[in-house]
């Protein structure tokens, strides 16, 4: 299979985000905002940057492997597993209903492929992703690990704790990626627990700090490219990815309103009149 063309990769974006509006809407529960906002961090990643095997292993050994620290998001993820073959796309509409593979939160004991960890208790998942980063390494495996968490995420203690580990480490097949929308449950980062230079404090801690624009696709496939060309040079990358909460439909953009909240008929009609249907509805 070719790999998709930067048209081909907006399109899958733009059809994930319908996904996740009518996964969030079917179930009236979920996270809509934050998944919309980080369709085309999954789309590049799954679509063009990952080096992956036709099927699924927990150990991902040979293979680059990608851990979500923000579980909160799993729509997102769902969507992009389905879409790019993981499991039938007809599945997700079982998204959080009783005895569903697909749980509000990733999990791993239904066996749901792509999924390595459960997730979704913050701040954990940077360490999961130097474990595995630290695996590789002893076992003279060359592929990468992703993690992507949240900017709220960033206010736990344990991910500071892994910020310090890893750069001592030389953990240096590590990209982790934050979600960089300014946003949480309660309100603005800001007003919450203020982050302030929030790449000053990484570069402190001693990683490697890119910056690149998460809403669009041709600076997200770029970014990741380059996180790439620091990898190997004893210290982990991090990059601080900018995006917009509920990217994609204009009413759930600009507020933490839709981090967490279902849209109803009316407002599922109005944000899929805005997303370009492109590969069929599940």
């Amino acid at each position: 299979m070719s790999q998709p063309n930067l048209n081909q990769l907006e399109k899958l974006a733009s059809q994930i985000r319908r996904d996740i509006v009518r996964m969030v809407h079917a179930c009236q529960s979920g996270h809509p905002g934050g998944s919309l906002g980080c369709a085309d961090y999954f789309v590049a990643l799954y679509f063009h940057i990952l080096k992956r095997n036709p099927g699924f292993s927990m150990d991902g050994t040979g293979e680059d492997i990608f851990f979500l620290s923000n579980g909160h998001i799993s729509p997102v993820w769902y969507a992009t597993l389905a879409r790019a073959g993981y499991f039938d796309e007809k599945e997700l509409a079982t998204f959080r209903q009783l005895n569903s593979r697909l749980q509000g939160h990733p999990a791993t004991h239904e066996g749901l492929p792509g999924i390595r960890v459960a997730s979704g208790s913050l701040g954990q998942g940077l360490s999961v992703a130097i474990g595995a980063a630290q695996a590789k390494k002893l076992n003279n495996d060359n592929s990468l690990v992703y993690v992507l968490m949240g900017d709220g995420e960033q206010q736990e203690g344990q991910v500071w704790e892994a910020a310090m580990y890893a750069p001592h480490h030389k953990v240096d097949n590590l990209i982790a990626t934050i979600d960089y929308n300014g946003q949480q449950i309660d309100g603005p980062v800001k007003d919450i627990m203020d982050l302030r230079d929030l790449k000053a404090k990484w570069e402190a801690f001693g990683w490697e700090v890119l910056e690149f624009n998460g809403n669009n696709m041709k600076e997200v496939v770029a970014g990741l490219e380059r996180a790439k060309t620091f990898t190997g040079r004893g210290k982990p990358v991090v990059n601080l990815m900018r995006t917009e909460m509920g990217y994609g439909v204009d009413f759930m953009m600009h507020s933490h309103k839709w981090h967490g909240v279902a849209p109803n008929d009316e407002q599922l009609e109005k944000a899929l009149a805005q997303l370009e249907e492109t590969l069929g509805d599940y």
